[in-house]
């Protein structure tokens, strides 16, 4: 008998706020978090704005030693998950630590590590590559980080899908719960890679808007988006199983019900045209959780910016609901964040948690007008809604689509 899995905690490092608090009240003041890029010249650069993580103190989460032997990818993960477990009132001395385990992804790891690496192999030579390079930079580091820091010694995993990265994080952790293979599971997504190679590889693949306009440059579903923005930071969740979570007294934020995930065996970049993987996702999920496709009222879509993706999503959602996606209300949340990459569904899970818990759907901010054929609800503005289910979307390079299906909780 499969349990049933809810989420107990909640902390993010996000460009428009450093816990969830912040970022919740920005995104309801509809608060953009793009400016200049400040962590290199961008002079030779097409793309100079960017999402960035502001006034990160890591001496705050951690102490400057263990800080020092973290990349900033591994910093804002630990610096999540210690919000998450206190918001969560957990004391891992009460606790099974074979029992709590850890999900927390990244898509890339150290670009940084792997710069300054780099120029110092050929500048100096070999012997003098740190010691701590590989370490530091590999991608399942953030994980470890926050399975040492809190005392995780259940499974611990890093998925690596791309921008799916942070929803199939919580979807496999909310997986292992639910088969019994854990009481708790730290979950989510963290990415910091707004680097010199980081943006000009993205602007290669002409993914990145060129705008230099910070309320014109992240426009999901917009006639004029011409691309994504890179963002940074980290959302992590507490997820728990159900009778775990009521006997020790622990606040419950919403409660996991589906998941559902494909491969669209299609292109290394682009979604497939007829947005037929995506859409086989968005339906696994809601069959996981056993209910209709018609109650479905609400989705957190990828809504990236490109586009490709904000019209071949479009034409998922309409391929998955029929005539009914013409009832749901989608949003993007990038449309202030920008694109965390593996962090994304992370925050847009959390995003959606908030939603359900206050009755309140966020608006697309810069949405003004679409195309023809992008004919849903895309949220101009900002409304109040009586809505018991979260759908939340991820869509990663190399085909990885990842639906992720929130219910508001009910005893």
């Amino acid at each position: 008998m499969k349990k049933r899995v809810v989420v107990t905690g909640m902390g993010a490092i996000t460009p428009i706020g450093n816990n969830i608090e912040t970022f919740w009240n920005s995104i309801k003041e509809g608060k953009i978090g793009f400016g200049p890029i400040t962590g290199f010249d961008t002079a030779d650069y097409k793309c100079r704005l960017a999402a960035e993580v502001k006034d990160f103190r890591p001496e705050d989460y951690m102490d400057k030693k263990a800080a020092r032997r973290m990349e900033p990818f591994s910093r804002f993960a630990v610096a999540a998950a210690k919000q998450a477990m206190e918001d969560a009132g957990l004391d891992m001395t009460k606790e099974d630590p074979y029992r709590a385990g850890c999900a927390v992804g990244s898509g890339i790891g150290s670009l940084q590590a792997i710069e300054k690496e780099h120029a110092r192999l050929l500048e100096k030579g070999p012997g003098r590559v740190s010691p701590l390079f590989v370490p530091l930079m590999i991608a399942n580091m953030a994980a470890g980080n926050v399975s040492m820091a809190f005392q995780l010694k259940g499974k611990s995993i890093d998925v690596v899908t791309a921008c799916a990265t942070g929803t199939n994080s919580i979807g496999e952790a909310y997986r292992t719960i639910q088969y019994g293979d854990a009481d708790l599971m730290v979950a989510g997504g963290t990415e910091s890679a707004i680097t010199p190679l980081g943006i000009a590889g993205f602007t290669a693949l002409t993914a990145l808007s060129a705008s230099e306009d910070p309320a014109r440059c992240s426009l999901p579903f917009d006639k004029d988006r011409s691309g994504f923005v890179m963002g940074e930071g980290a959302g992590i969740v507490v997820l728990e199983e159900l009778e775990h979570a009521k006997a020790r007294g622990a606040h419950i934020y919403g409660e996991v019900v589906g998941y559902g995930c494909s491969s669209d065996a299609y292109h290394i970049t682009s979604p497939a045209e007829d947005g037929a993987g995506a859409a086989a996702a968005m339906v696994n999920a809601v069959r996981d959780a056993g209910i209709n496709l018609e109650d479905i009222t609400y989705i957190n879509a990828h809504g990236t910016g490109t586009h490709h993706n904000d019209l071949f999503e479009t034409r998922a959602i309409k391929l998955a609901f029929g005539e009914h996606a013409k009832d749901i209300k989608i949003n993007s949340t990038k449309s202030m964040i920008g694109h965390l990459l593996g962090a994304a569904g992370a925050v847009e899970f959390i995003t959606c948690i908030k939603e359900l818990e206050e009755g309140y759907v966020h608006q697309t901010v810069g949405l003004r007008e679409t195309e023809p054929e992008l004919d849903l609800d895309y949220c101009r503005e900002s409304s109040r809604e009586h809505i018991t289910y979260a759908l939340s979307n991820s869509l990663g390079f190399g085909g990885h689509n990842a639906s992720i299906l929130i219910k508001k909780y009910m005893d």
